[in-house]
């Protein structure tokens, strides 16, 4: 009997083994990661955004950003915000007040320059 609380791999009796060099965002990830995605959803405000641009370092105090999450945010490594439990979609918000796009996003995440990143892509369209 198919239950609607599975995935489709678990449904259809596969396992997922972990991508190494990957985090899973999972409940115990989302727990670690509750103060740095929170700010992060504050930023569908404009005044938020102007707020966090004017004084970056009040802002996470004010979201009280456990030491790794803040320095993840300074050095804007996205790596490191979602091995602090940073979720990509809520960390986007982030990197869109610095002008970032997914494309540098996936560069950061492949160890590629953004123009790399960009060919591998076209090339992998093909």
């Amino acid at each position: 009997m198919s239950t609607p609380f599975l995935n489709q791999a678990e449904r259809s009796g596969l396992t997922s083994q972990p991508i190494p060099g990957t985090t899973v965002f999972d409940g115990n990830e989302a727990m670690k990661g509750y103060a740095l995605n929170r700010m992060c959803y504050s930023f569908n405000d404009a005044a938020n955004r102007e707020a966090f641009r004017a004084d970056p370092d009040g802002y996470c105090r004010k979201y009280h950003l456990t030491p790794q999450q803040y320095d993840a945010v300074k050095r804007l490594n996205v790596l490191d915000m979602i091995a602090a439990g940073g979720n990509v979609y809520y960390l986007a918000k982030l990197a869109g007040i610095y002008g970032l796009n997914v494309q540098d996003i996936g560069a950061q995440q492949t160890g590629m320059s953004v123009a790399e990143f960009k060919t591998k892509l076209v090339e992998a369209g093909k």
